[in-house]
């Protein structure tokens, strides 16, 4: 683990964003409600802050840091795509962008994990569906 001892507690702030594509047929599911697990977005929401939260638990050499807020959208994009962004704050000695990153990838999976049942084709797999383009989008340090 690096030390951050030295370092002083100053505003951090992150965001991450990627993107599940998906059948049209199953994100017309999502839109209507009829998904059978329940509503994939919400969930998905609920998801990526619990994995903020719980990102030193996940990632071994990742400190803990007292988040102050973490803020997850969860929106469709499109006739195929369900896009994610997870926005962590803290006043903290390191940065959060590791907890905006798991955050998104957790829901993104979360998604994934409630409408896979329709995303086979006859032959059972997947050939449609890909999460895509995880990536930091915006990191500040200092001044709120």
């Amino acid at each position: 683990m690096v030390d951050i001892t030295p370092k002083a507690e100053v505003y951090r702030e992150a965001t991450a964003k990627g993107w599940i594509r998906l059948r049209p047929e199953t994100i017309r599911l999502i839109r209507d409600g009829r998904t059978e697990k329940g509503d994939p977005l919400y969930t998905a929401k609920i998801a990526g802050i619990l994995a903020a939260k719980n990102t030193p638990m996940l990632i071994p050499l990742c400190h803990p840091i007292p988040i102050t807020n973490v803020n997850v959208s969860v929106k469709i994009v499109g006739d195929d795509t369900v896009e994610v962004e997870a926005t962590v704050k803290a006043r903290a000695q390191t940065g959060v962008e590791m907890e905006a990153l798991m955050a998104t990838s957790m829901a993104l999976l979360t998604i994934w994990d409630m409408v896979k049942t329709y995303e086979k084709d006859s032959e059972g797999q997947y050939p449609y569906t890909c999460i895509q383009n995880i990536h930091v989008i915006r990191k500040v340090k200092g001044d709120e």
